[in-house]
């Protein structure tokens, strides 16, 4: 199965990628779009290539071929800050809290681009979207539970008010009901019209709620289509989703 996202403009597009890890390549020519206000899924197993897509993308990793274009400009070589400031923000595997520092200054970090008044209205946005960040404000961030760090985690990169959200794995060590809750909060930010590149290992959670996906296998993009599809083909729920 092959296919492309048909609606919207692409406000992200990547041709051809090619990323290395010292002589090991990652990434052997990835291409993938994602239209502006879609919700795309990248799945696939345990290194696949989805982190070090999103790494590249945002500019932690540095491509040695291939195109990353973001709203119609080539940003392949672009600074990783610089990616920032025009719209991309990220959501790292595992969180990366700053432990000892508040709830507040850790939304705080995600606006640094921004005035300190357009910060302040955004963290009383990011507090009305998830009420227990609020009640902990002043607490550190280290002593929250997994569930209140991934939504710290997504509420520092919104902090930006980005156009691109990049997710990784934001369901990682969570348990079922928590992992709902997330979702529920990535489906409304999907809803609000912010475009979202989600890389999950839950392969049906993701594609439940995705516009459209893609299937990462040992650095390459094998399968795409709408994530209704990809749920109903066989050879995904045979590698993927346990069926």
């Amino acid at each position: 199965m092959s296919a492309t996202p048909a609606d919207g403009a692409p406000l992200l597009e990547v041709a051809d990628l090619c990323t290395y890890y010292g002589r090991i390549q990652a990434l052997h020519g990835v291409s993938l779009s994602v239209p502006s206000g879609s919700l795309v899924a990248l799945v696939g197993a345990n290194g696949a290539g989805k982190t070090t897509l999103l790494r590249t993308i945002s500019g932690v990793n540095r491509a040695s071929s291939g195109a990353i274009v973001f709203d119609g400009r080539d940003i392949t070589r672009t600074r990783s800050d610089l990616r920032v400031r025009s719209g991309i923000s990220q959501v790292p595997e595992g969180r990366q809290m700053f432990g000892p520092m508040s709830v507040e200054d850790n939304l705080r970090l995600g606006a640094y681009t921004r005035p300190a008044a357009q910060a302040q209205r955004s963290i009383e946005r990011m507090y009305a979207m998830f009420p227990v960040l609020e009640a902990r404000r002043m607490q550190p961030a280290g002593t929250l539970s997994g569930g209140q760090q991934q939504m710290l985690a997504i509420g520092r990169a919104l902090m930006s008010q980005p156009r691109l959200l990049l997710l990784d794995e934001p369901s990682m060590g969570l348990a079922p009901q928590l992992v709902a809750e997330i979702f529920a909060a990535i489906v409304a930010l999907a809803k609000e019209g912010v475009t979202i590149l989600l890389v999950e290992q839950n392969a049906h959670a993701a594609l439940s709620i995705a516009d459209f996906g893609y299937v990462l296998e040992t650095g390459k993009t094998v399968m795409s289509g709408s994530g209704r599809d990809l749920l109903a083909d066989e050879r995904v729920k045979q590698a993927y989703l346990g069926m």
